[in-house]
Parts: structure tokens; C-alpha cells; sequence
């Protein structure tokens, strides 16, 4: 009869090791996807800096990194379009302060249409 509850015990043990090593790969492997994703999107970045380096006057790249300060995602999804631009050829120069603004009021919801009502 000890011998049945030792053939038990280890049983349980080997099967509670083997769901440990199981659990600690897949934290492992869903660790490294992260690292990856992030790598990818630090390059991602990067690209996108240096492209604004090549499209955008010195002011426009200053009002382009405030907009980041305050709304990184704005700003990406902003240097996101300038590259589209360029790419439909529509964008063939420098941008500049005013062509940046121009593109800001053409992406951003319309503040003058909101009303307020007064209870």
C-alpha cells in the first residue's frame, strides 16, 4: 500500500514538473514575441525619423516633435501620411511649417462644429 501512494506521489510530481516546464516555455517564448514586436516597431521609428529628416523644413520638424510630446500617436499616424504623400508623388518638396499646418487642420476633428447647450 506505500509503495501504491509513492507510485502515486511521483506520478503527480512528474505530472506537476512537466505542466511547470510547459508554463515557463511559453512565458518564454511569449517573452522573445514581445522583444520582437518591439525591436520592429523601435525600427519602424527610426525610419520614419529619418524620413521626416528628408521631407520636412527645420520648422516643420519642430511643430512635428511638439505634436509627439503632447500626442505620440497623432504624430505618428501624421509622419504616416507625409510618407504616403511623398510616396503618391504629391509631396515633391521640403514640407513646410505651412503645408504641416495645412495637413493638421485637414486630420483633426472639427472643433467648430461642437455645440454647447446650457441646462
Amino acid at each position: 500500500m506505500v509503495s501504491t501512494q509513492d507510485d502515486e506521489l511521483n506520478q503527480l510530481r512528474e505530472q506537476r514538473r512537466l505542466a511547470l516546464q510547459k508554463q515557463i516555455e511559453q512565458q518564454a517564448a511569449n517573452q522573445v514575441d514581445a522583444e520582437v514586436k518591439a525591436q520592429e516597431a523601435q525600427r519602424i521609428s527610426q525610419n520614419l525619423d529619418a524620413a521626416m529628416k528628408k521631407l520636412l523644413t527645420p520648422d516643420a520638424r519642430s511643430r512635428l516633435s511638439a505634436i509627439t510630446m503632447a500626442t505620440p500617436e497623432r504624430a505618428e499616424m501624421i509622419k504616416q501620411s507625409i510618407v504616403q504623400l511623398h510616396g503618391q508623388g504629391k509631396l515633391n518638396t521640403l514640407m513646410t511649417d505651412e503645408q504641416l499646418k495645412q495637413l493638421l487642420l485637414s486630420q483633426s476633428k472639427s472643433r467648430r462644429s461642437a455645440s454647447i447647450r446650457r441646462i
